[in-house]
């Protein structure tokens, strides 16, 4: 437990992209043959878990640092009134829509190829 502590809190940040992985949803695990996908900024996810359950929204920011994401639309106001955005834990939701580019592709090619699949 105290070796799994330490490479929590003491991870780097492209460990850090690793750990906050999401699972895919339904058809893009049929599409692309892959289960779950480090959360990047501009994919599209639905909340499954919390207080902002069932809520669908762009993810605006990756904050690794404290291992959470934020989503559009999940946001609380403060006293003052300035509204700001809830963390959510990446396991937290599921990727209902991934932004592709080039490396992204490569990444998931790769992975489905690895597998043995072949994807169209």
């Amino acid at each position: 437990r105290r070796k799994q502590r330490k490479a929590h809190f003491g991870a780097t940040s492209v460990d850090r992209r690793e750990r906050m992985a999401s699972p895919l949803s339904a058809d893009l695990k049929l599409k692309w043959k892959v289960n779950a996908m480090p959360v990047r900024t501009g994919d599209n996810v639905k909340v499954i878990r919390g207080g902002f359950k069932g809520v669908d929204g762009v993810v605006k920011a990756c904050y690794r640092k404290k291992y959470v994401i934020h989503v559009e639309k999940c946001t609380r106001d403060k006293a003052n009134g300035q509204t700001v955005f809830v963390g959510i834990d990446a396991s937290n939701v599921t990727i209902t829509e991934l932004k592709m580019d080039k490396s992204r592709r490569a990444i998931l090619l790769r992975r489905a190829i690895k597998k043995g699949d072949k994807i169209d």
